[in-house]
């Protein structure tokens, strides 16, 4: 069991963020399970080829040795993002500016999980001199695994976030906390996250930094320091969804209306969605999209409201009325 301890400035300090070097360096893990992993069979398949590749594997062999399976992470390898839409080299030159003490004592707080590994005790040695092959290790690793995939990762990364600013804005962050995950509960000053980590914190007023993971299934993940900037990643929401496509059912009516692209729009639009999540669910472009959705909004067949800097769209009354009618209800 875990416990985060929260002032006043911490609650108001709660925000969300993607980060592409926490799914660089987590999908290693789930590379190394595909049977704990397998909604992402679809990318195992890409993946394990790259990661055999002898020109990939001795330069992220550094990355590899920190990333095993049942190993804790050092901190400083997975910084919290300093923004929303931080990118990956920024986040990379984040990990290149760690001073020597911190990724010593990073290091050194992963031991309770297991032995160092071999590069892991280099490192511990001689930091200045390892941790520039450690970020060449995660950037080439994101560029031939991650970045392939990233747009439509993100597409759903964002989903989630904007989710969770909807209840931000609806319920305050107590109700967020509350709703992030099963394990986690909201009691009024702290979050007691039931886990095996035995983590115990006070925020300080540094606030709490949250980002979706993607290879991220079971449970919260929070920095292992409390020196460390607060921060902990959640499973993301509907990672099932991440690969497949939804074109319209085989034989729909509504396809030989109103084409099969404004149609399979439809069968997804009983819950709110951005145009990205759609090109990324569907197939299509996020240009063909948003041609469809603007026909489907002038006919009075979709709605659309904005939360924050993302636009949702949802079916209208009219749009359900017709699906049911299609599917003889």
């Amino acid at each position: 069991m875990s416990e985060l301890r929260f002032e006043p400035a911490d609650v108001a300090g709660v925000r969300f963020s993607l980060s592409p070097v926490w799914e660089t360096v987590s999908s290693l893990w789930a590379l190394d399970n595909p049977v704990r992993h397998a909604v992402h069979l679809a990318w195992f398949d890409r993946a394990r080829v790259t990661a055999r590749r002898p020109d990939v594997v001795d330069r992220i062999r550094p990355l590899r040795e920190l990333a095993r399976p049942g190993r804790w992470l050092p901190d400083f390898l997975t910084p919290a993002a300093a923004r929303a839409d931080v990118t990956v080299e920024e986040q990379l030159d984040q990990i290149a500016a760690t001073p020597p003490d911190v990724v010593v004592r990073d290091l050194v707080s992963t031991t309770p999980s297991g032995p160092l590994s071999r590069f892991g005790q280099a490192l511990l040695v001689a930091p200045r001199e390892l941790l520039p092959p450690l970020v060449d290790a995660v950037r080439v690793w994101h560029d031939e695994a991650i970045a392939p995939d990233w747009a439509r990762m993100r597409a759903l990364l964002e989903a989630d976030v904007a989710h969770r600013a909807a209840q931000l804005a609806e319920g305050g962050a107590g109700r967020v906390l509350d709703e992030l995950h099963p394990s986690l509960h909201w009691l009024g000053d702290r979050v007691v996250s039931d886990d095996p980590f035995e983590r115990d914190f006070d925020l300080g007023g540094r606030g709490l930094a949250l980002n979706p993971g993607i290879f991220t299934d079971r449970r919260v993940l929070w920095n292992l320091l409390e020196e460390s900037m607060p921060a902990g990643t959640y499973p993301v929401r509907a990672v099932g969804t991440l690969w497949e496509t939804c074109p319209a059912p085989p034989g729909d009516p509504l396809a030989r209306v109103m084409g099969s692209g404004r149609a399979a729009l439809l069968h997804l639009l009983d819950s709110p969605a951005t145009t990205t999540d759609l090109a990324r669910r569907t197939g299509l472009s996020g240009g063909g999209v948003s041609q469809h959705l603007a026909a489907l909004h002038a006919a009075g067949l979709v709605a659309r409201s904005r939360r924050g800097r993302h636009v949702f769209y949802r079916n209208t009354e009219a749009a359900m009325v017709l699906l049911r009618a299609a599917r003889g209800d």
